[in-house]
């Protein structure tokens, strides 16, 4: 059962090649804002894309793991090109992000020792505490609405994510599944319990996986795919995870690194998923960066793919929605937990405590307000502010 309209697109595959390699290239604000350029501009200017496509991508691209944006790429690309307008809407979309995190990934190997480096990033990682936490409570407040099991999930997850510093990928699965077993149990067990059961153990093998004595490229294909496949939620869902994988269980970067990856993230366009490939540069180089996003958006390409066609006919189940609705609340609390972890580490003097407050006031005050902006004025803040607090702790 086909997806998609059945029109003759009034546009080439060119076309929409060079839309999603601008996007990828000027399009900052992160995952809302990527997806709400793309209904503004394919839909409401261009009418490339009808808006049930577009709702029905979206809603796709929500229910699946991975990164919001750059799964609605991809499926509009298959609107009318199908497999090979999905694969070169998605490369165009995100090559360009790639580049660019390559590159400061490798201006950051050779150069991160210097101090103006280490004072930008001194105030850039305290903005990026302050912009994670109002992230998390925007999505609180859209995400769980009065409904207490939700909350539950979301305080539960928060608190195992500060606890552990880490993110346990089947409490995700968990939240899905009892909050699906809770609305709709019949059509749940119905229909749904074999693929649950499945998706339930599929962290275990990965655990597994990741255990095996692989080379360094291997591990990092095998911890970065898990991070593709099971994070559920978009933009900074995936930041305690990848702590938890990179920092706590893997020991590739440390604290500090970390939170200076995010923030690579948060001033390049794209997606903010694309930090994998500032990681992975950190660990293993060029090939790294390549294996790392390789591994991460290859799942959400083959999540946005496959079911295609036949998501007309089971996306709306009410067990299917519960279930989603489990896991963003699981995604959001583990979200809101990485606030503490992180802003522990990167919020470590009073300066830095006023740049993450001053960061949060900021994005409350102006909703407009792109992160990119306040990234880079973090820094400025940091080249000035650093030499001041280590001079004075000398």
């Amino acid at each position: 059962m086909s997806t998609t309209t059945a029109t003759a697109p009034g546009y080439s595959l060119g076309q929409m090649a060079l839309y999603m390699l601008k996007l990828g290239t000027f399009g900052f604000g992160g995952p809302v804002a990527l997806v709400g350029y793309m209904r503004r501009d394919l839909v409401e200017q261009r009418a490339w894309i009808t808006e049930a496509d577009y709702r029905e991508g979206l809603a796709l691209a929500q229910m699946m793991p991975g990164p919001l944006a750059a799964q609605l790429g991809i499926y509009l690309g298959y609107v009318h090109y199908r497999i090979l307008g999905a694969t070169v809407a998605g490369i165009t979309f995100v090559l360009p992000s790639f580049l660019m995190v390559v590159a400061l990934g490798w201006a950051y190997a050779h150069f991160g020792g210097l101090s103006w480096m280490q004072a930008a990033f001194y105030g850039i990682g305290a903005a990026v505490v302050g912009i994670i936490a109002m992230s998390a409570y925007k999505l609180t407040t859209k995400t769980l609405g009065a409904d207490r099991l939700l909350w539950v999930i979301y305080l539960t997850l928060a608190a195992v994510t500060v606890a552990t510093e880490s993110e346990i990928a089947w409490l995700f699965i968990a939240g899905g599944l009892v909050n699906g077993f809770r609305r709709s149990p019949p059509k749940w067990l119905d229909k749904g319990g074999l693929n649950a059961l499945v998706i339930a153990q599929a962290p275990g093998l990965a655990g597994v996986l990741s255990g095996l004595d692989l080379s360094l490229l291997g591990q990092i294909g095998v911890f970065f795919t898990k991070a593709g496949a099971f994070v559920f939620g978009s933009g900074l869902a995936i930041v305690p995870f990848l702590y938890g994988g990179v920092v706590t269980e893997h020991h590739w970067l440390n604290d500090k690194q970390f939170v200076d990856a995010v923030a690579v993230a948060m001033i390049t366009p794209g997606p903010v998923v694309i930090t994998v490939g500032f990681i992975g540069y950190l660990v293993a180089g060029l090939a790294g960066a390549c294996v790392a996003a390789l591994g991460t958006f290859l799942p959400c390409y083959l999540f946005t793919v496959l079911p295609a066609p036949y998501f007309k006919k089971y996306g709306r189940l009410p067990a299917v929605k519960a279930f989603v609705d489990g896991i963003t609340a699981a995604a959001v609390g583990a979200i809101t937990g990485s606030v503490i972890v992180i802003a522990k580490r990167s919020v470590v003097d009073w300066p830095t405590a006023l740049i993450a407050l001053a960061t949060v006031l900021l994005l409350w005050r102006f909703r407009k307000l792109q992160e990119p902006v306040i990234v880079v004025a973090a820094a400025l803040i940091g080249l000035a502010v650093y030499p001041l607090v280590h001079l004075h702790a000398l």
